[in-house]
């Protein structure tokens, strides 16, 4: 099956919905038995029965389906925010005394779940740049039960050696996490790496119109089970119906829009490359990106994100983000419209969205000129 015909039409059983092409959302709470002896009989092992919302629910199935075919996993489980699939997929290897790995330049939030909260539970955890698999070889204690991945990372877009991560931690019995939200699974699969577990903020590219905040972890039948019965059941960070369906009419553009997010980011990038005022433009889709072999390896496309460092100090990258047009100054990234937001240093991180490249080129230009 290929991405594009898991997007557009894997799960849309259209004839179990009177023929609807668009499957209808299933905005309910419960569902009902027919008798008694039904609901009796019923373990909660049966996933083609549905019967309290917080365990599953029709339209929350169909996207989930989608999301496992496409990371090329056996199951997966929605959640209703990027940091509650995070947090579960760590919860699931994590427990009092354990050790914890983590890359240096992870999003923040997660950054803060294993090291500021987690370590309430005596959960200690390691930092490490991870360009190289030294640095997590050396990080190694005989209680390391975690190593969190994120390739690219969402600032600098440094990328880890993701089978060689893996191939380490299973030597040394440890399970992986990635965050792939940069990639989305049409760029880069990393259960075919060997991850154990893939998380997604699905706010972002999957769902892709800025009007949904949702995430997802992907893995093994046996994996997204546990998490399940368990992160998933107890702490309950389920999404409603209604974002299941915005979700499921984001992914049957995917495919497309990762290619103009792609042919729009490339441009813009060497764009800035060439400009004087820029003195280094961070994406791994160009050829002068350190680790672009690495990336070429592993991944087989590049999104819309992208960095670089202005050759001004703090006045002027606030006078340039000032008087752009175009381009949006907003936290987020992966929908259809350009955003932009200022890193630390001389960084500015800015998302290339669907509008044409040549229009936010003009837009960039202008107020590099501002400066």
């Amino acid at each position: 099956m290929t991405d594009d015909y898991i997007c557009t039409h894997l799960g849309d059983d259209q004839y179990e919905y009177f023929g609807s092409v668009v499957p209808p959302i299933s905005q309910n709470s419960l569902h009902v038995f027919p008798t008694i002896e039904d609901m009796q009989r019923f373990n909660g092992k049966d996933d083609r029965i549905y019967t309290y919302g917080r365990a599953l629910n029709p339209t929350v199935d169909i996207v989930q389906k989608k999301i496992a075919a496409l990371e090329r996993g056996e199951k997966a489980a929605l959640f209703g925010s990027g940091m509650a699939a995070i947090s579960s997929a760590m919860l699931t290897f994590l427990g009092s005394g354990d050790h914890f790995i983590g890359v240096r330049k992870m999003y923040g939030p997660a950054y803060r779940f294993v090291s500021e909260y987690l370590a309430k539970f005596r959960v200690e955890s390691t930092f490490v740049e991870g360009e190289e698999i030294g640095d997590f070889e050396a990080a190694i204690r005989p209680n390391t039960k975690a190593i969190y991945l994120e390739s690219p990372s969402s600032m600098f877009f440094t990328l880890q050696d993701i089978r060689a991560v893996t191939s380490l931690a299973r030597k040394h019995g440890i399970r992986t996490i990635i965050d792939n939200t940069w990639s989305t699974p049409i760029y880069q699969k990393p259960l075919e790496l060997g991850v154990d577990l893939v998380v997604h903020s699905v706010s972002k590219y999957l769902a892709g119109h800025s009007d949904v905040i949702s995430g997802v972890v992907v893995g093994s039948a046996e994996l997204i089970e546990k998490i399940n019965g368990n992160e998933r059941e107890l702490l309950g960070g389920i999404p409603g119906p209604f974002d299941a369906w915005l979700i499921m009419r984001g992914l049957r553009t995917l495919p497309v829009r990762m290619k103009q997010h792609q042919e729009n980011a490339m441009k813009v990038a060497g764009f800035l490359e060439s400009h004087p005022r820029i003195e280094k433009v961070n994406y791994p889709g160009l050829p002068s990106f350190p680790q672009y072999e690495l990336g070429k390896s592993q991944m087989k496309g590049y999104s819309g994100l992208l960095s670089f460092s202005l050759d001004c100090e703090d006045e002027g990258i606030r006078k340039f983000i000032n008087a752009l047009e175009n381009f949006k100054i907003g936290v987020s990234w992966g929908g259809f419209e350009s955003l932009v937001a200022k890193g630390s240093g001389k960084t500015v991180r800015i998302a290339v969205g669907l509008e044409d490249a040549d229009d936010l080129i003009r837009d960039l230009d202008r107020a590099l000129g501002a400066i």
